[in-house]
């Protein structure tokens, strides 16, 4: 499904119509969970976020600015109901690797794969030229999946601390990022990734 589609139904769905949206479901289905699963490491809990994520996107589809970062936008959704789901339940549980394995991810053509391969190569070279806090600050919650409330025990530190060391070290990084001077090419296809 090309981003002219996708636009194309998200436009639809805008309007009411019910088999666009439906659409829109089964292409970003598989996405969703995966996500869910990553965050919530309960098969269970996925397949339920999943759900409740279409709802909540159906009903707040107006609020969507611009129809070509559905994706985009609907991962954001996701992040965020799961991290409301995991403060609401206490601490994170295991999942076996076999069932990430299996959860189906969204565009892993060859071209996908080389280009999101490059952009974890330029993010790891630029949180490289972090400072140590900046690095691990990151890493902690974005690489190893801590909540805010583990990140606070783990580095001794109030929440509130943690939330602006999180923003200030994004800044930082994407600076970084920026100073790499990435080519053009590559950086607007690194933007329509974003929207994925």
């Amino acid at each position: 499904m090309s981003w002219d589609e996708i636009k194309e139904l998200v436009e639809r769905a805008r309007a009411g119509d019910r088999s666009a949206f439906g659409s829109l479901i089964e292409r970003f289905q598989g996405t969703v969970y995966a996500i869910a699963l990553t965050r919530l490491r309960n098969p269970a809990e996925a397949q339920e976020l999943t759900q409740e994520v279409f709802l909540h996107a159906m009903r707040k589809l107006d609020q969507l600015r611009e129809p070509e970062c559905f994706a985009g936008w609907l991962r954001q959704i996701t992040v965020r109901m799961a991290l409301n789901r995991l403060t609401r339940r206490g601490p994170i549980q295991g999942v076996e690797p076999e069932v990430l394995e299996q959860a189906e991810a969204a565009g892993n053509g060859p071209l996908t794969e080389l280009l999101r391969a490059e952009q974890r190569d330029a993010l790891h070279r630029g949180l490289a030229r972090l400072k140590p806090m900046d690095r691990a600050t990151l890493a902690a919650f974005y690489l190893s999946g801590r909540s805010l409330k583990q990140m606070s025990r783990e580095f001794e530190t109030p929440i509130g601390t943690i939330k602006r060391r999180l923003h200030v070290a994004r800044i930082r990084l994407r600076r970084q990022l920026e100073r790499a001077g990435e080519p053009k090419a590559l950086k607007r296809r690194r933007m329509e990734l974003a929207c994925v």
